[in-house]
């Protein structure tokens, strides 16, 4: 007696043109609910406001007055504004694999994972969601700079290119967060990492200094971090100091596709986490 057999219907494979769609349609999605988050509360980009607007009022007040870093014809206070741009970023992107575990503790992330959705496209979501919320921490950040005196250029194809350095800057960040995440599995320990692995990138970026006045080793490590370009980008395009945007925006985008594929190669072990 013969077993029936009965034919096995394959998935047909969707064709990059179609994964390309639902890639850029997560991302949408995660963007709106990045904005509904903002919309809910918006006391969090006044009280996320904060930080940023001592270091320009405090630091970069005092350093102004006292001409103690040389900026050429740039006053300081112009020549700190952008790095503190990015600073906000980073700090908001740093710590976006909390919520990446707390979504895994939940259950949402089994559901995530399960649909057809690609790995490296539900990755770019949550990247690009980090740099819509970036943006709009930004935005304030520039308000305060402007009330303090800082000569922002104001060009629309300029602030064009500073939405895109935030965007790239926050995806590389926020990717090597969920890249942490899914190596310790744990919120308190990614804290801790993320703690103390954010003032080194700062101070070891041409935020706060030009990098001439920086030792040999420290040059060294700020020529490989991708937040020392981000930040020439921006003090280019806002306050007009030379930058090599072709190279800035060139490492920028290959950090953060260097890192969107490493974060996405560790989400499966951040699900059986």
């Amino acid at each position: 007696m013969s077993t029936p057999t009965y034919p096995v219907q394959i998935p047909a494979d969707p064709g990059p043109l179609t994964q390309l769609r639902t890639a850029l349609s997560r991302i949408n999605a995660m963007c709106l609910v990045e904005l509904q988050k903002l919309r809910h509360d918006r006391t969090e980009l006044i009280t996320r406001a904060v930080q940023p607007t001592l270091w320009l009022l405090v630091f970069g007040q005092v350093f102004t007055r006292i001409h103690a870093i040389p900026t050429g014809d740039t006053p300081y206070l112009d020549f700190l504004a952008p790095g503190i741009l990015a600073q906000s970023a980073l700090f908001i992107a740093i710590f976006y694999g909390i919520q990446i575990i707390w979504e895994r503790d939940s259950g949402v992330l089994s559901k995530l994972m399960v649909t057809p959705t690609p790995r490296v496209a539900l990755i770019a979501a949550k990247a690009f969601a980090s740099g819509l919320r970036a943006v709009v921490q930004a935005l304030a950040v520039m308000i305060v700079a402007a009330l303090l005196g800082v000569h922002l250029d104001l060009n629309p194809l300029h602030f064009l290119g500073v939405i895109v350095a935030l965007v790239l800057g926050s995806a590389c960040f926020c990717c090597l967060s969920i890249t942490i995440a899914g190596l310790v599995l744990s919120r308190d320990r990614l804290m801790g990492i993320g703690q103390a692995i954010t003032m080194p990138l700062f101070f070891a970026s041409n935020a706060l200094y030009p990098v001439e006045l920086m030792p040999t080793w420290l040059q060294v490590i700020n020529h490989i971090n991708p937040l020392s370009y981000e930040v020439e980008a921006l003090r280019g395009l806002l306050v007009g100091t030379p930058a090599r945007l072709a190279l800035d925006f060139g490492v920028l985008v290959v950090a953060a596709a260097v890192m969107i594929s490493l974060a996405a190669a560790l989400l499966p072990r951040l699900t059986r986490g």
